[in-house]
């Protein structure tokens, strides 16, 4: 339109009609600021309509049952549905050193009722070992750390060792006699066997299964001789010396053990962390996800969780998703050095 042709309409008033506009505005005003003090605001109302009534959560595991991510995620399941309104149903979908169930929650819709129990080896170990089907920075975000598994080194009571420093010595002397399990190649079973044998030159032969559990009946059966796993699948074998404890592979002695060594005391720089945190599609709303934190943190907290956890040697741990963000790109950076070191492979 050409400028030179606008003109500007100026409207007449009487007198008694030139405060009706005023009028108008301010009512307006008073009623936004009545509206806006009774609801919510968007964000807030977002979290209170999470999650729908009858909806059902779907709680991905991406390992088969009984390890200590199905226990955790079968914890945290149990006590938000009877917290919540909605079912919150647990899925084992085991393979690929937990990249495929991990994968089905990063291409999952954003919308909160995806999540996924995972653990620190899918994004801090998996993607130095191989080419990921997904991006654990961009595709998956963090909601809360839930636990800190301890792991252990133990061996067939038949091996004829008491110590880390026995078992180096007898593998040294037979170096084609030891098997050890893991739940997959690059899994934090292989990864610490493969730590200690290369920090004291020994040799192991890895023989993978699609889980810790199918690992461990072997292990009692002795068809493999040792195993480095999470202490809470163990702890029950160890106590009826079906199992014999050797030492423990976190950075410090466990509490419950607290005469039990270190493998780092006699192997240096020997240390296997464990953590599992819960996770979703990344473009997951904030307010979802701060709700689903500050509820996992509530369950954590409860007396008969704690003894629960405590019972099994799991500590349970929540976290802000900062926080855990912050751990995954730490432990990233660490145990890509670690990998590149040791030359550890995952075939």
């Amino acid at each position: 339109m050409n400028s030179s042709r606008i003109s500007v309409i100026r409207p007449t008033f009487s007198k008694s009609y030139r405060c009706l506009p005023l009028a108008l505005v301010c009512c307006f005003l008073a009623w936004t600021a009545w509206a806006q003090a009774q609801a919510p605001s968007s964000s807030a109302g977002q979290a209170a309509a999470f999650p729908a009534q009858g909806k059902t959560i779907k709680f991905m595991v991406p390992i088969t049952p009984g390890g200590s991510n199905d226990v955790m995620a079968r914890i945290i399941a149990q006590k938000l549905t009877d917290m919540w309104s909605a079912p919150v149903v647990v899925e084992n979908r085991p393979g690929g050193n937990m990249n495929v169930g991990s994968d089905a929650v990063a291409k999952s819709p954003p919308d909160g009722y995806t999540w996924l129990l995972g653990a620190n080896n899918i994004f801090v170990f998996n993607p130095h070992l191989g080419k990921m089907p997904f991006d654990v920075f961009k595709d998956l975000t963090p909601v809360t750390q839930v636990a800190s598994v301890p792991f252990v080194l133990v061996v067939h009571p038949s091996l004829p060792v008491k110590s880390v420093a026995e078992l180096v010595e007898y593998a040294k002397k037979n170096p084609d006699a030891l098997n050890y399990g893991s739940s997959g190649n690059g899994a934090p079973q292989h990864l610490a066997a493969e730590l200690l044998s290369s920090a004291s030159g020994i040799k192991m032969a890895q023989v993978p299964y699609k889980g810790a559990v199918p690992a461990i009946t072997d292990l009692l059966a002795g068809r493999i001789q040792v195993f480095v796993g999470a202490i809470n699948s163990l702890l029950p074998h160890i106590k009826d010396g079906k199992l014999r404890l050797l030492a423990t592979a976190g950075p410090k002695r466990l509490s419950t053990f607290p005469e039990v060594p270190t493998i780092a005391e006699t192997v240096p720089g020997v240390v296997m962390d464990v953590w599992l945190g819960v996770f979703m599609p990344a473009g997951t709303p904030r307010p979802i996800i701060t709700k689903a934190q500050a509820d996992i943190a509530r369950v954590l907290q409860m007396p008969d969780v704690i003894q629960n956890l405590s019972m099994q040697g799991i500590e349970g741990v929540s976290s802000s998703p900062e926080t855990l963000s912050g751990m995954i790109r730490d432990d990233y950076a660490r145990w890509g050095k670690i990998i590149r070191d040791a030359n550890i492979k995952a075939d």
